[in-house]
């Protein structure tokens, strides 16, 4: 080190030359961020700088790196530390200018790029349309020869299918469903049209139904809906949707220029391109979405949104309303959204606590019943009506013991048509030739049905194929028996008669009678076993603990609340007096303690049930009363009984026959 060197050192104080080494460390980190380390290294050994760098002497340091922004390896005098920060300040605006140098000519290399990518693509663009204009257009052999196979085959198809020719092409057309379908028409052809949703069993016409209700309104006076208001089917089971928004036909989405793929002309510059979903099509008309019960959680809120607003609104990172390249009707799309005032149709099998409260809350409820044997004989006529063909009375009453659907019962018509046909040509097949090889491949439809005659042993071979089972198995309603009643549940849309047998026996040890009840029907039920039980040795006066009791549910039925409470009552009244009850007769109603009848739900189900099995005579709790005698018919005879001593009269058949 130079005498100078060390003279300075001696003056400079100590927490001056502390912040001068900081300064120096900062000035070699930033030489390190421009050249990087590796060539930070290359730079110095080329230029005679690197032992400089590394020294532990300030002068020699600041001297290297002299070396380095001048690039002159001839550098050898070293600078005292007094000057150092003068001459550090000079080193400064040179680092400056060089990262000022270094990022133009990046930002110059980056645009001659992106330039040249762009002239290269227009480029190629262009001899792509040159191409194709002259080879004239977007066509050449290989696809002309696919359209004209698409267009083939577009020429071909069958005959329609059996649910097809047999839709209904009017409200009246629709059997069993007047109630409904009165409900349906009020609130959809009101100055005031509400959103619906019809609930009910499959194939009972909730879709026919919703298809002709649109048609219907149009020509109804005070209706809002307008000539060419749109209907626009779709099922929910079928609704796919992103939760990104990605995609979503059901309410619409937004086309990304850069990864979803907008049109060409937007991609090119950026712009988002807005796709409009059906509730956008059926904008004035109806939107029917089929199982609406299936829908996705989420997009069932979604579409809440839409029927509050009546406008889908769209969302993109990419939108920039003061773009001046965006269209115009993106700008209206954005800002405004889409239109989308409809009226919702929705149709579901599912109960109407199984569908979210806030979509219940704003759709008005329709409900279509279960056919009736005459409602589906009704529906069979007419489909063999327009087959042509006949059905004999044995035939028609097979049909209607084992479907109580529309769509069912047509189901097993067509398959017994198609039946017939069959076998009428293969014994054509074998009076014309003694060995039958085919059937012909081409025939003379027309007419073909006037002569088929569908009889009860076509309908059992169908029944069989299908493997099928009768609806409710004959049960014996006459006479009376001891320990049997029957009692009436629901299940969903459809109702079943149960039947609830007792039998009693002395108690094997005194005093310690057990009662003994399958497991299978449920807990409700068994706490009615002890309700009844209660309330039996409260009337009798009988000691239930000096019997044996088991009481059975035939069937292992599942009884999900305590309708059962009185039938159960009964048999094991019956069981224990030993007075024979009559079989004619279902009871359904809750048991309290004081022996009241309590109110029980799915009444019209159980009704159903009730007819089904050929009962004709049904005991329900009073408070039962209101209202459903809109919805009885006349082969049925209900007492309304507000408690069990009124009903043991109606039941029990004492000795003198009564």
């Amino acid at each position: 080190m130079s005498d100078l060197s060390k003279n300075s050192v001696v003056l400079l104080p100590t927490a001056g030359r502390k912040n001068l080494r900081r300064r120096v460390k900062a000035f070699h980190d930033l030489l390190i961020s421009i050249y990087g380390a590796d060539k930070l290294i290359l730079k110095a050994t080329k230029f005679e700088a690197l032992d400089l760098l590394q020294s532990h002497e300030l002068e020699e340091k600041v001297l290297g790196m002299q070396k380095l922004l001048s690039e002159n390896p001839t550098l050898k005098d070293v600078t005292p530390l007094s000057k150092i920060p003068a001459l550090l300040d000079e080193m400064e605006e040179q680092a400056a200018e060089i990262l000022t140098r270094r990022v133009l000519e990046e930002s110059l290399e980056e645009k001659v790029n992106l330039k040249l990518q762009e002239r290269h693509e227009e480029y190629i663009r262009e001899i792509k349309e040159q191409l194709l204009k002259e080879e004239g257009g977007p066509e050449n052999s290989q696809t002309l020869k696919k359209y004209a196979l698409l267009e083939k085959l577009s020429a071909t198809s069958l005959s329609r299918s059996a649910m097809e020719f047999f839709r209904p092409t009017s409200l009246e057309e629709i059997i069993g469903q007047e109630k409904g379908i009165r409900a349906l028409m009020s609130k959809l052809a009101s100055p005031f049209p509400q959103h619906l949703i019809i609930y009910g069993p499959p194939g009972v016409g909730k879709t026919a139904a919703a298809r002709l209700a649109l048609e219907t309104a149009k020509n109804m006076l005070h209706t809002p809906l307008k000539d060419t208001a749109p209907f626009v089917e779709v099922d929910a089971t079928t609704l796919r949707w992103d939760p990104r928004e990605t995609a979503n036909p059901l309410l619409g989405s937004v086309h990304d220029p850069i990864y979803q793929g907008a049109k060409r002309e937007l991609s090119e510059g950026g712009i988002p391109e807005p796709k409009l979903g059906l509730v956008t099509e059926a904008h004035g008309g109806v939107l029917f979405i089929d199982e609406i019960g299936e829908m996705d959680p989420q997009l069932q809120n979604k579409l809440l949104k839409v029927l509050e607003d009546k406008r889908v609104f769209f969302d993109s990172a990419y939108y920039d309303s003061s773009a001046p390249q965006v269209p115009q009707y993106i700008h209206k799309l954005f800002s405004e959204g889409a239109p989308a005032d409809f009226i919702l149709i929705g149709a579901t099998t599912k109960t109407p606590a199984e569908i979210s409260p806030a979509f219940r809350s704003r759709c008005s409820a329709v409900y279509f019943e279960p056919l009736s044997a005459g409602d589906i004989q009704k529906i069979v006529k007419n489909a063999v009506d327009k087959l042509g063909a006949k059905l004999t009375s044995g035939a028609m009453e097979l049909i209607c013991r084992h479907t109580n659907e529309g769509r069912g019962a047509i189901n097993l018509l067509a398959d017994a048509y198609g039946l017939a046909i069959y076998n009428s040509t293969t014994q054509e097949m074998q009076q014309d030739s003694s060995s039958f090889t085919a059937l012909p491949k081409k025939g003379n439809s027309k007419n073909m049905g006037r002569n088929i005659v569908l009889d009860k042993k076509i309908i059992e071979e169908v029944i069989q194929s299908n493997r099928l089972l009768p609806l409710s198995f004959s049960r014996n309603t006459s006479g009376a028996e001891i320990g049997k009643i029957y009692g009436l549940a629901a299940a969903g849309y459809w109702g079943t008669v149960l039947e609830i047998e007792a039998i009693s026996f002395p108690a094997s040890q005194p005093g310690r009678g057990k009662i003994r009840f399958n497991e299978a029907a449920g807990v409700m039920a068994r706490d009615s076993v002890f309700n009844a039980a209660s309330v039996l040795r409260k009337l009798s006066g009988l000691e239930i603990s000096e019997y044996d009791l088991h009481i059975n549910i035939i069937g292992g039925a599942n009884i999900e609340g305590p309708s059962a409470g009185v039938a159960l009552f009964l048999a094991l009244y019956s069981t224990l007096k030993q007075i024979p009850l009559r079989q004619d007769v279902a009871v359904s109603g809750e048991l309290s303690l004081q022996g009241k009848i309590k109110p029980v739900g799915g009444l019209m189900e159980k009704l159903y049930g009730a007819r089904l099995a050929g009962i004709r005579q049904v005991i329900l709790p009073r408070e039962n009363s209101c209202g459903l005698s809109l919805l009885l018919k006349d082969d049925l005879q209900v007492n309304y009984l507000d408690n069990v001593e009124e009903v043991l009269p109606l039941v029990l058949v004492e000795e003198n026959g009564r």
